[in-house]
């Protein structure tokens, strides 16, 4: 079976092309670099790792329950609809769900995975070079992860989402070299780790919690990078110039709001778009949500210097403006401690296994004749 085989509705076109804009950028300055950028590259050749061995693939998962989502955070619960459900249809539902959601963070990162390559070539810095480098990388092997969960455990696909499809297209054919960083580095990373965090501290199955600890250690660096570069960056840009960002931010923050509600899911049930998008809206799991998935970006905006009126009176219109105080730094090292941690579990379980064996293997040799 391909992909083609797993997607509920087949995408509109197999291959999604968007032109090219701006400049190849080379740099010919090779002894000097930032030495706070240096050290996130040297962290971020550290830091590789292999998906197929460090993620536990042996896990079982219950396609129709793959997260353990409770009944209170489907959208459904409680309407017309839900009355007439089984419980098989309730599987399927929270199996519909769990592949929008996992499928979003798919092509997201197949499109982090452009992106950074698009910054290693637009970029005029050999230090930002060096590290978007190490990014792409982790975003191939972001998609390759991803991808290997949906095919062999849920074994369902969604296309890409209309918004998040925009915004990406918005970010690559922008010519200027600090877009990709805006629109990939801060807003879909900023979400898709806030997502990220979400479920992992709520599903209470431990292979999309493995998944999604190991690659928010990553995302971790990935955002430093872009507030380092940004942050000094737009020091130097006009007052319009950074009005122009500015606006890019609203408009690409509505449309990571709207994308959240999983539309197409409910659609997939018999239930109309109006219907679905006034359920969505009463949801309030859905507004929780969609509030604490704006934990990661407001920080991150102002803190590169991106905080003009127009931009305050939207976040306070979305109801996420006081989240500007948050600490990114402190959400970071979370992230990557909880990554260390499921490690020393897993090791320490392991090293339990060999000694026991050793153990066993000592007492039948000295029960042999």
């Amino acid at each position: 079976m391909s992909s083609q085989d797993r997607y509920t509705t087949a995408p509109s076109e197999p291959i999604w092309q968007v032109p090219a804009t701006g400049s190849a950028r080379f740099s010919w300055e090779y002894e000097h670099g930032r030495e706070r950028l240096l050290a996130l590259y040297q962290k971020g050749k550290d830091k590789q790792w292999d998906g197929a061995k460090r993620i536990d693939w042996n896990l079982e998962v219950d396609p129709y329950d793959p997260l353990g989502t409770p009944d209170e955070a489907l959208t459904l619960y409680g309407t017309r609809h839900w009355a007439k459900m089984t419980d098989r249809d309730k599987g399927e539902l929270r199996k519909h769900y769990t592949s929008w959601q996992f499928s979003q963070f798919l092509h997201g990162e197949q499109g982090a995975m452009i992106c950074a390559a698009r910054i290693v070539e637009s970029v005029p810095d050999l230090d930002a070079k060096f590290y978007s480098a190490t990014q792409t990388m982790d975003e191939a092997r972001h998609a390759e992860i991803y991808g290997r969960f949906l095919h062999e455990k849920v074994g369902m696909l969604y296309p890409i989402n209309d918004n998040l499809q925009s915004l990406l297209g918005d970010t690559l054919r922008d010519s200027r070299w600090d877009m990709p960083y805006l629109g990939m580095q801060v807003l879909i990373e900023g979400l898709a780790l806030a997502a990220f965090g979400m479920i992992r501290d709520t599903t209470t199955k431990p292979l999309p919690k493995q998944i999604l600890a190991y690659i928010m250690q990553d995302e971790a660096r990935h955002v430093a990078f872009g507030r380092m570069a940004l942050r000094d960056y737009y020091k130097q840009l006009s007052d319009a110039e950074l009005r122009e960002r500015e606006e890019f931010v609203i408009e690409g923050c509505y449309l990571m709001r709207d994308r959240l509600r999983g539309i197409e899911v409910l659609e997939n049930f018999g239930v109309s778009k109006k219907e679905a998008e006034e359920y969505s809206e009463q949801s309030e799991f859905l507004h929780l949500f969609r509030k604490l998935l704006f934990s990661r970006i407001v920080p991150c905006v102002k803190d590169i210097g991106l905080w003009g009126e127009r931009l305050q009176k939207a976040y306070l219109d979305m109801g996420v403006f006081e989240m500007g105080d948050a600490s990114l730094d402190l959400l970071m090292s979370q992230d990557e401690e909880i990554a260390e941690q499921l490690d020393r579990e897993r090791f320490a379980a392991e090293e339990q296994e060999r000694v026991a064996e050793v153990a066993d293997a000592i007492a039948e040799g000295a029960g042999a004749p």
